[in-house]
C-alpha cells in the first residue's frame, strides 16, 4: 500500500519555489567574481548556462539539478544575462545526463556539499521529533528540515524522503506525550479514567459525555450542576502538573481528536494511547469547566444587579406620582412656616392651617416609606437575591481553589471566613472579619450598629470576587482564561536576555530614554505648530475656542462618472447562485483544501458536502435544513464532515487562502494597498436556545445578543472575524485581528470607530508597529496631555486635560517593554491581556504606565488629526468599508431571521467564521467579474477614466442568489474560464 502523503501539491510547490520577483532574483542569483571566473571555465553556451543553473539551485532551494526540472523563464533569463549567455540554449544541454552529473560533482565540492545519506535522515529525524513535540503540522515540519538541511550545507533529498522524515518525527513525538501523560498515573488512576466510558447511574449518557456538556442558563441549577462536573474533575485526583511539559497546541489536539471520539471508539485503542487521551481529555476539560464556572458566576451576579438596578428604577416612576404628592405639600408647609416665622406666629398653628396634625404626622410616615436611601442606589434591592446566591456559592467558594496578589488578599481571606461559616453553620459573621475590600457604597450595608450584616457582608464579597477575578488580582488554579498575572507575560530571565541582545519584538526603541526623548519632542513641536495654527484660526476646517473644539463635517459626494460606472458596471456582472460562485472561487484558488481531517491531514473527499456545511454556517441555516435543502447530503455526512474536517485552524488558513487571492489580484489595487484596514463589530441577536447565552448591552437594546467582530482590509478583504460579548468594549480586540490573521497581508495603519479606542490600545498599537487611527465621536471632549505646564499653549487650553507623568512611565518601563513582547511572542492574546488591565479595580503600576504611553500616542494623533484633512477621509473611507460590509453579511446570514440559535459557544463561532469565509468569496468573485466588466466598457470606450474604478466596489449582492435549494452544480462555462457579462439593459 503507497506511504499516505502529508503535503499538499501546493504546500509541495511552495516548498521548492524559486525565485520570481527582481528582488529575489537579485538576492539569490547573484554570482561573485569567484563564480562567474569558474564559470567560464565552460566549453560552450549551454554548458555554461547549465552549469550556472546547477549552482543556483544547489544554493537556493538547495537541490540538485534533475532532468525533468522545470524553470521559470524569468529565472533563466537573469542567469543567462549574467554569465553572457543565450538561454535559448537551455534545452541542449538537458541532452548529455553525463555532463550534468559531472558539474554537479565539480559544484559539490566548490560550494563544500555533502549528499542526504542514512545517517542525516537520522539526525533529521531527532531534530524534528523536538519540534513535532510542539505541532504535528506537516508543513510547518517539513519547511523546518529544508532550512536545516540548508544550514548543514546538505543537498535536498526528494521530498518523499523528508516527508517519511516528518511522518517519524511526528510518530516519536506521539509516543513521548503519551509517556509523559501515562508515567505518573497509578493504578488507581487508570481505573478512575476508564470509568469515563461507562453509563453513569441514573444517566443514559456516559461520564465523558456528561462532563462535556455546558451550562444551558445563567442560573443556580445550572450552577449547582456544573459544580457537580468540576468536582467530579476533582476527584480523578490527577498528579499536580500533570501535562505541563507537553506544548498547549499538542495537548490540546490531543483533546480535540478524542471529543470527537465515541466512547466506545475511545475503548477500543490500546492502552497507552487510550490514557494518554484520557488524560488529556481530563485536563482540558477540567480547565473549560473551570472557566465555565467562573464566567456563569459572573453572568449570575451581573444578572441579580441588573434586576436591583431595574427595580430601583421602576419602583421609583412607580412611586412618582406620590413623591410629586408630598413635595408639593411640603413645600406648602415650608411656605407656611416661612411667613410663620417672618410674622411671629405660632408655627405649629402654621403647619395645621394647611392640614390637620393628624394628617401631618402620617405623612411624615409615608415620606418615610418613600424615601430611598441617602445614596440613591440600588445595591439594598441586591439583598433580595441572596436565596438565589445561596442555593450554590457555599459549593462555589468551596470547589474553586483561590490565590491571590496583595491587592486582594483582604477578598481572599474573607472568602476563608464565609467558608469557615458554612462549614460550621454559623450565621453570625465574626467581629474581627476582613473589611479592608468593603468600599464606600458598600459600608453602610455591611457595617451596621448590630455588626456585620450577613447577607450584604457575603454578596459584597463575591461582587470582589467577581472584579478580583476579571483584572487577574485573584487566579484560580486549573483555568486557563483566569491564571496568575505573571504566568501569561515571558519569564523574567528569557525577557531579560532577550532586551539585552535587543531582540525584542516591539517596533520602538527599547531604551526608555532615547524613547521619551524622540516622543516628547515630537509632541512639543506638535503642540506648537497646533496651537499657532488655532490662534490664527488656520486649522483645516476645525475651529477651537475657549468652549471647545468644532470640526466642520467632511462632504462624501461620489462624482456623477462615477456614479454612473458603478450602475453601469453592477449592472453587467452574471446573475449566479451562491453554491456556483463557491465553486468558482474554489476552481480558482482551492481554499477547501486547507479544511483537512483532525487525524489524518487528509483533504475531504467530497467538497460539496463540505461546502455545504460551509454554507450551512455562513447563511445560518443549520445541518439539518442544509441537508433537507441539498439534494444527496445527509445530516449525517453533514456533522460527520463538520466533526473533523471543520474547526477554527482550518476556517483561519481557508480566510486566508481567500484574503491572499484579494491582495494578489491587481484590481484589488485600485481600492488600496493592503496596508490600511478598519474594524467593527456587528451584533446579531440570539434567539431560541442561544437566548440564554447571549449577553445584554444598552447601547443595543434590552434584547441578549452576540458581537462578530471583524477586520477588513482597504481591499474590502474580511481578513479576521472573532465572536465576543456585546457587553465588552470592541477595543479589546483590535490588536488580536491584526496579530493573529494569517493571510500575507502587512496593516501599517488601522482605523476603528470611538468603541474601539482606549488609552491602553493607543500605547500596544503604537508599541506593535501599527498606526492607530480611530474616528472619536465628541473629539472635543478627549482631552490632550503635554510634558509641560498647561498654560504653555493657551490656545489648546479647552482641550488639555493635564500633564504626563512621565515618571510613573520610566519606573514601569520594562514592564511595559515585557507585556509588549509576550503579546508579539504569542504567550498570550492581547485581548485577554487588555480586559485585565482595563477591569476594575485593577489599577496597578503597569497599567498606568500603560496609560500613560497611550495619552502621549492619543494626544499625537489628535494633533495629527486637527492638522491633517487627508487622514480625516482615509478614516472615514476606511470606516465607511466595514460598514458596508456589514450590509453584506447581514444579508448573507439570511436564515433563522437573523438570529443566532446554537447553544454552544463554539457552533456560534463557526457561524461566524462560516459568514465571514463567504462574504470573502462574494468580495473575491465580484473583483474578478468587475474587472472584466471594466474592461469590456473599456473596450467600447464607455469607461471615463480609471480613477474613477476607485469608487466601485465588490460588495453588492443583488445578482447572487442566496435562498431555495443548494444544488452543488456548475453551469457550462464558456471557453475561457469565465462567465459571459449581462448587458447594461439587462
Amino acid at each position: 500500500m503507497p506511504r499516505r502523503s502529508l503535503l499538499s501539491d501546493t504546500e509541495r510547490d511552495s516548498l521548492l519555489v524559486l525565485p520570481q520577483s527582481q528582488d529575489d532574483l537579485i538576492q539569490q542569483y547573484s554570482f561573485t567574481d569567484a563564480d562567474l571566473a569558474l564559470i567560464r571555465q565552460r566549453r560552450g553556451a549551454a554548458n555554461r548556462l547549465g552549469f550556472a543553473v546547477q549552482m543556483c539551485l544547489l544554493r537556493y532551494p538547495g537541490y540538485a539539478l534533475a532532468s525533468d526540472t522545470a524553470l521559470p523563464d524569468s529565472v533563466l533569463h537573469w542567469i543567462a544575462k549574467q554569465v553572457r549567455s543565450d538561454a535559448g540554449a537551455w534545452p541542449e544541454y538537458g541532452e548529455r545526463e553525463k555532463t550534468r552529473n559531472e558539474h554537479l560533482h565539480e559544484l559539490r565540492a566548490y560550494l563544500g556539499l555533502s549528499v542526504f545519506g542514512l545517517p542525516d535522515f537520522r539526525k533529521l529525524v531527532d531534530s524534528l521529533a523536538d519540534l513535532a513535540m510542539q505541532t504535528d503540522k506537516a508543513m510547518v515540519l517539513a519547511a523546518h528540515s529544508l532550512e536545516t538541511l540548508r544550514q548543514k550545507r546538505i543537498i535536498l533529498p526528494a521530498l518523499t524522503v523528508i516527508e517519511r522524515a516528518c511522518a517519524e518525527a511526528v510518530t516519536r513525538a506521539n509516543r513521548r506525550i503519551y509517556r509523559a501523560l501515562i508515567d505518573p498515573l497509578e493504578r488507581h488512576h487508570k481505573r478512575s479514567l476508564d470509568n469515563l466510558l461507562n453509563v453513569a447511574p441514573d444517566m443514559s449518557i456516559t461520564w465523558l459525555v456528561w462532563l462535556r456538556q455546558s451550562p444551558l442558563k445563567p442560573n443556580s441549577r445550572y450552577m449547582r450542576e456544573h459544580i457537580e462536573r468540576l468536582k467530579v474533575f476533582q476527584s480523578l485526583a490527577l498528579p499536580e502538573g500533570l501535562g505541563r511539559q507537553i506544548h498547549q497546541n499538542r495537548l490540546l489536539k490531543m483533546a480535540r481528536e478524542g471529543a470527537q471520539m465515541t466512547p466506545r471508539d475511545l475503548a477500543k485503542f490500546e492502552d497507552e494511547r487510550r490514557y494518554a487521551t484520557l488524560a488529556a481529555l481530563a485536563i482540558e476539560g477540567m480547565a473549560t469547566v473551570t472557566d465555565e464556572l467562573v464566567d456563569l458566576h459572573d453572568r449570575i451576579m451581573i444578572k441579580l444587579f441588573s434586576a436591583a438596578k431595574n427595580k430601583h428604577q421602576q419602583d421609583f416612576q412607580k412611586q412618582g406620582k406620590a413623591i410629586n404628592d408630598k413635595v408639593r405639600l411640603y413645600s406648602r408647609i415650608g411656605r407656611a412656616l416661612v411667613e410663620a416665622k417672618e410674622s411671629g406666629m405660632d408655627p405649629y398653628a402654621a403647619i395645621e392651617a394647611v392640614l390637620p396634625w393628624t394628617d401631618f404626622t402620617q405623612s411624615v410616615t409615608e415620606a418615610a416609606e418613600l424615601a430611598q436611601p441617602e445614596t440613591f442606589d440600588h445595591l439594598h434591592l441586591v439583598g433580595e437575591q441572596y436565596s438565589t446566591l445561596r442555593r450554590y456559592t457555599p459549593e462555589f467558594l468551596d470547589v474553586l481553589r483561590l490565590k491571590a496578589a496583595p491587592a486582594a488578599q483582604a477578598v481572599l481571606d474573607a472568602i476563608d471566613v464565609l467558608r469557615e461559616m458554612n462549614m460550621t453553620g454559623a450565621r453570625k459573621v465574626p467581629d474581627d472579619a476582613p473589611i479592608a475590600f468593603v468600599k464606600a457604597r458598600w459600608k453602610p450595608l455591611v457595617i451596621t450598629d448590630d455588626g456585620l450584616d450577613r447577607r450584604f457582608y457575603e454578596i459584597c464579597v463575591l461582587s470582589e470576587l467577581k472584579n478580583s477575578l476579571r483584572s487577574g488580582d485573584i487566579w484560580v488554579q486549573g483555568s486557563r482564561q483566569f491564571r496568575d498575572f505573571e504566568e501569561y507575560l515571558l519569564p523574567t530571565e528569557k525577557f531579560g536576555a532577550m532586551k539585552s541582545a535587543r531582540e525584542l519584538p516591539i517596533a520602538v526603541n527599547q531604551d526608555c530614554d532615547q524613547y521619551l526623548h524622540d516622543r516628547l519632542l515630537l509632541l512639543e513641536q506638535q503642540l506648537a505648530t497646533a496651537n499657532r495654527l488655532a490662534l490664527t484660526n488656520e486649522l483645516p476646517n476645525a475651529i477651537i475656542t475657549e468652549t471647545g473644539l468644532r470640526i466642520i463635517p467632511q462632504d462624501a459626494v461620489v462624482p456623477d462618472e462615477a456614479q454612473a460606472l458603478i450602475d453601469f458596471a453592477s449592472g453587467m456582472l452574471p446573475r449566479i447562485k451562491i453554491t456556483e460562485l463557491l465553486m468558482d472561487v474554489d476552481d480558482w484558488t482551492g481554499f477547501t483544501r486547507h479544511f483537512v481531517h483532525l487525524k489524518s491531514g487528509e483533504q475531504a473527499k467530497d467538497r460539496t458536502f463540505l461546502m455545504s456545511a460551509i454554507l450551512a454556517d455562513a447563511i445560518n441555516l443549520g445541518l439539518t435544513k442544509m441537508a433537507e435543502s441539498s439534494p444527496g447530503a445527509t445530516y449525517a455526512k453533514l456533522s460527520w464532515l463538520q466533526a473533523w474536517h471543520i474547526r477554527d485552524e482550518t476556517y483561519s488558513a481557508g480566510l486566508a487562502e481567500l484574503v491572499n487571492a484579494q491582495f494578489k489580484h491587481a484590481f484589488a489595487a485600485h481600492w488600496g494597498d493592503g496596508t490600511t484596514s478598519s474594524s467593527d463589530g456587528q451584533r446579531f441577536r440570539a434567539g431560541g436556545r442561544a437566548e440564554s447565552t447571549g449577553h445584554i448591552n444598552p447601547k443595543y437594546g434590552a434584547e441578549p445578543g452576540k458581537l462578530f467582530y471583524t477586520h477588513i482590509s482597504d481591499q474590502y478583504a474580511p481578513f479576521s472575524t472573532r465572536l465576543v460579548n456585546v457587553g465588552v468594549r470592541d477595543s479589546t480586540y483590535v490588536l488580536d485581528g491584526l496579530l493573529y490573521h494569517e493571510s500575507d497581508l502587512r496593516i501599517e495603519e488601522h482605523y476603528t470607530d470611538t468603541a474601539g479606542f482606549t488609552d491602553h490600545v493607543f500605547a500596544l498599537m503604537h508599541l506593535l508597529g501599527f498606526r492607530f487611527a480611530p474616528r472619536i465621536r465628541d473629539l472635543g471632549d478627549t482631552k490632550l496631555y503635554v510634558p509641560a505646564k498647561v498654560g504653555d499653549h493657551p490656545a489648546l487650553r479647552s482641550m488639555i486635560g493635564g500633564s504626563l507623568n512621565v515618571k510613573h512611565l520610566r519606573a514601569h518601563w520594562d514592564d511595559v517593554l515585557r507585556l509588549a513582547a509576550s503579546i508579539k511572542h504569542g504567550t498570550v492574546t492581547a485581548s485577554l491581556m487588555l480586559r485585565k488591565l482595563g477591569s476594575y479595580p485593577r489599577q496597578n503600576g503597569l497599567a498606568i504606565a500603560l496609560r500613560e504611553l497611550g495619552r502621549i500616542e492619543r494626544t499625537l494623533f489628535i494633533l495629527d488629526w486637527l492638522q491633517n484633512v487627508e487622514l480625516r477621509r482615509r478614516v472615514h473611507a476606511g470606516l465607511n468599508k466595514g460598514e458596508a460590509r456589514n450590509a453584506l453579511a447581514r444579508a448573507v446570514f439570511i436564515h433563522r431571521l437573523g438570529e443566532i440559535r446554537d447553544r454552544s459557544f463554539e457552533q456560534q463561532r463557526y457561524r461566524a467564521s462560516g459568514l465571514n469565509l463567504v462574504t470573502a468569496a462574494i468580495v473575491l468573485w465580484n473583483t474578478v467579474y468587475l474587472e472584466r466588466a471594466t474592461q469590456a466598457l473599456r473596450e467600447k470606450g464607455k469607461l471615463p477614466d480609471d480613477g474613477m474604478l476607485q469608487f466601485l466596489s465588490p460588495l453588492g449582492w443583488e445578482h447572487i442568489n442566496l435562498t431555495g435549494d443548494y444544488v452543488w452544480r456548475q453551469q457550462r462555462i464558456a471557453e475561457g474560464g469565465f462567465r459571459e457579462l449581462r448587458k447594461p439593459q439587462e
